[in-house]
């Protein structure tokens, strides 16, 4: 195949909730672009039908990690097995992540306050932690988050899940702010509404079929992770954005962020 179809031929890239949604979305779409997956997620048994999945569309077999990322030392345990495997990471997608119900936030019980913030936003620190060594030795690493738009982030009874994806966000541009000076970029991607279990969760009485296919993310995940000339992440990229400039100009699949 070519370079075009397979533009991500030799990479390695990491996928974190690559069991459902946006994340196996985005695992199916980096293998068929050539990439090998490492794929992370809860469930052994839907791990394994990801691997089915992507090697019936003659991808390269991923690897697979079933993992909890509220667990506190996982996440080191991979980066050093990334290491002593592969000596680099090319590409990683933290698409993970936990709503925790919808609750006032004086009523959200401790327990599942820990949770929420471990799972969406202490993961996200451990993974910045073990891995940024590891995209610094590729070419060109690319960090790619998945965040949510402003809608939600200032709504009633969202507190938890919206105070870590938020500060997610900061936390990301700081980061990228420190290694500006590397090859290495970090990319937060705003999906929309898209037809997720959480998303579902949340709005129980959504019409899915109103809802964007995660199938659809897939295309500009691959276009990010492949983007050779990446700025600093000033605003998160819209996919209703990307898709619209698609269909505007087919060749604006290189994106630039200011």
């Amino acid at each position: 195949m070519s370079e075009t179809s397979r533009p991500l031929e030799g990479r390695i890239a990491l996928v974190t909730g690559a069991t459902r949604g946006i994340g196996r979305a985005a695992a199916l779409a980096l293998a068929a672009a050539g990439a090998h997956v490492i794929a992370v997620g809860r469930t052994q048994g839907a791990l394994e039908e990801l691997d089915d999945a992507i090697a019936a569309a003659g991808g390269h077999r991923p690897t697979l990690v079933p993992l909890d990322l509220s667990e506190p030392d996982g996440i080191d345990v991979l980066g050093q097995a990334i290491f002593e495997r592969h000596g680099r990471l090319d590409v990683l997608v933290h698409a993970a992540g936990m709503l925790g119900g919808l609750w006032p936030v004086a009523h959200v019980d401790l327990k599942l306050w820990d949770r929420i913030v471990a799972t969406n936003l202490t993961s996200v620190y451990r993974l910045i932690r073990s891995l940024e060594s590891l995209l610094r030795r590729a070419d060109m690493g690319r960090a790619l988050f998945l965040t949510v738009g402003e809608g939600v982030r200032q709504r009633a009874f969202w507190g938890a899940y919206a105070a870590t994806k938020s500060a997610v966000d900061t936390l990301v541009r700081c980061w990228a702010d420190e290694i500006e000076h590397t090859g290495v970029r970090a990319v937060l991607i705003n999906p929309g509404a898209v037809r997720t279990r959480m998303h579902a969760e949340a709005f129980p009485g959504v019409d899915p079929e109103t809802l964007t296919d995660p199938a659809d993310l897939g295309p500009m995940i691959v276009a990010y992770a492949a983007a050779k000339d990446l700025g600093l992440p000033a605003e998160p990229v819209r996919f209703s954005d990307w898709k619209a400039a698609q269909a505007a100009s087919p060749a604006a699949s290189s994106p630039v962020i200011s």
